[in-house]
C-alpha cells in the first residue's frame, strides 16, 4: 500500500471532496468551537486562572484543566466523529501516567491537534502544554486559551528563548500537577525543502541523512529534561504518519483529510535517557534516526508496527461531554447577550483583562499558600 507523505500532500487528490455540506458545516463546526472557547475563556477559565491562582496554583491548574479539558475535547469529537478520522494508535501500551514529555515529529500544522486524541483516551487532555511559536499567541481568543493553559511561546532563537524557556519550566515542577509537556524538537513543520537544507547541512557536519523527519534541536529538549527529571514519570514519543495526505488546518475544518491518522507510542523510563547534555543529545538524535526508519515504512506498508492498542472514544462520553460544553455555552451566551447590562460589562472587562494578561505574559502570584 502506497501512503502519500505530508511534502506530496499539495500534489495528491483529497481523501473527500470538498461539497457544499461539508463546507457548511465545517464552518458551522467552527463557529461552535470558538463561541464556547470564547465564553469558557471569560466565564470559567478567567476565575481560575486568577481569582483562584491568588489562592492556590495547583487548584487554578486543576480548575484550568478541566474546563479546557472538556472544550478541547470537542475536537476529537469533530474529527473522529463527525469528520470519520480514523486514529490508530500503535506501539506500546500508553499508560495513564500523569507527568510525561512527549517528544512527537512534526509533519504539518495540525500534528499537535491529533495528540488531543490520544491525550483524550488516556484521561489527561486538560494537562496538555505545549512549546509553541511566539506568533500563536497573538490568535484571537485562542491566544488566550494557549495563556491561559500555560504554554510556553519561543522566538525560535536559542540565545531569545532560553532564560524564558527555564522560567517557565521552573513553574511546571510541581508534583501534583498533572502534565503532559510536548515538544516538537524539529522547532518546524516538515517541507520538502526544509528536509534538502537538513540534508545538506548534515552531510557537512557527519550528521545522519534523515528523509521523512528534519534534523532534532537538541537545547530545548534538553533543557526540559534537565528542569523537570525529578518529577516525571516518563517520556512518550511519539511518531506521527497520515493517509494519504498530510492535512492542513482547513483540511480538518471541512472533514476532506485525513483518512487516517497513524501514532506509533514509545514508553521510555527516565532513568534510561542519559542525564549529560552531550549524551542526551545523541539519544535525541537515534530516537529521530529511528522515526525516520519507522515512517520509511509506513510510507511503504501503509501502518506502523503493534496496531491497535487503543479503543475507539466512545460515542456516548463524546456527546454528554457536548451536551455539557453546549449547555455552558448557550447559558453563558444568554446571559452576555440578553440579561443584565452587568453581565456585558464583566465580559468586556473580562476580555480587557486576558487581552492584556497575554500580550504581557503576566499571571497573577498566590496571595496566600494552600
Amino acid at each position: 500500500m502506497n501512503v502519500q507523505m505530508g511534502d506530496d500532500s499539495g500534489k495528491q487528490p483529497r481523501h473527500r471532496n470538498l461539497t457544499l455540506l461539508r463546507m457548511l458545516r465545517g464552518i458551522f463546526c467552527l463557529i461552535v468551537l470558538v463561541l464556547s472557547a470564547f465564553m469558557v475563556l471569560v466565564y470559567f477559565g478567567f476565575w481560575s486562572a486568577t481569582g483562584v491562582r491568588m489562592i492556590s496554583v495547583h487548584f487554578s491548574r486543576a480548575g484550568t484543566s478541566f474546563f479546557f479539558g472538556c472544550w478541547l475535547a470537542l475536537w476529537p469529537f469533530w474529527f473522529e466523529k463527525i469528520n470519520k478520522t480514523k486514529v490508530v494508535i500503535s506501539g506500546d501500551s500508553v499508560p495513564s501516567a500523569k507527568r510525561v514529555l512527549v517528544i512527537a515529529n512534526h509533519r504539518t500544522e495540525v500534528d499537535w491537534m491529533y495528540l488531543w486524541d490520544l491525550a483524550l483516551r488516556k484521561g489527561c487532555i486538560g494537562s496538555l502544554r505545549y512549546i509553541l511559536k511566539s506568533s500563536l499567541m497573538k490568535l484571537p481568543v485562542f491566544g488566550w486559551v494557549f495563556h491561559i493553559m500555560e504554554f510556553i511561546p519561543v522566538e525560535r532563537r536559542w540565545e531569545a528563548d532560553a532564560l524564558k524557556l527555564r522560567q517557565m519550566l521552573c513553574t511546571y515542577k510541581d508534583p501534583q500537577d498533572p502534565l503532559w509537556l510536548v515538544v516538537f524538537p524539529e522547532g518546524t513543520d516538515f517541507t520538502e525543502q526544509k528536509c534538502i537544507r537538513g540534508k545538506k547541512y548534515a552531510s557537512e557536519n557527519g550528521l545522519p541523512i534523515l528523509n521523512n523527519v528534519l534534523l532534532p534541536k537538541t537545547k530545548g529538549f534538553y533543557t526540559c529534561l534537565e528542569e523537570l527529571r525529578g518529577s516525571l514519570d516518563a517520556v512518550y514519543d511519539i511518531t506521527i504518519g497520515y493517509k494519504h495526505r498530510c492535512p492542513s488546518f482547513l483540511d480538518n475544518v471541512f472533514g476532506v483529510d485525513p483518512a487516517e491518522v497513524h501514532m506509533h507510542v514509545r514508553c521510555i523510563a527516565i532513568a534510561d535517557i542519559p542525564e549529560s547534555e552531550t549524551e542526551a543529545a545523541s539519544w535525541l538524535m537515534d530516537t529521530f534516526c529511528d522515526k525516520d526508519k519507522l515512517l520509511s515504512n509506513f510510507h511503504s506498508q501503509g501502518h506502523f508496527p503493534c496496531e491497535g492498542i487503543e479503543s475507539e472514544l466512545s460515542t456516548a462520553k463524546c456527546l454528554a461531554n457536548f451536551i455539557f460544553v453546549m449547555t455552558l455555552t448557550a447559558v453563558c451566551t444568554y446571559l452576555t447577550f440578553f440579561s443584565s447590562i452587568w453581565f456585558k460589562i464583566y465580559v468586556s472587562s473580562a476580555s480587557a483583562f486576558l487581552t492584556t494578561a497575554t500580550y504581557f505574559n503576566f499571571r497573577p502570584s498566590p496571595i496566600v499558600s494552600l
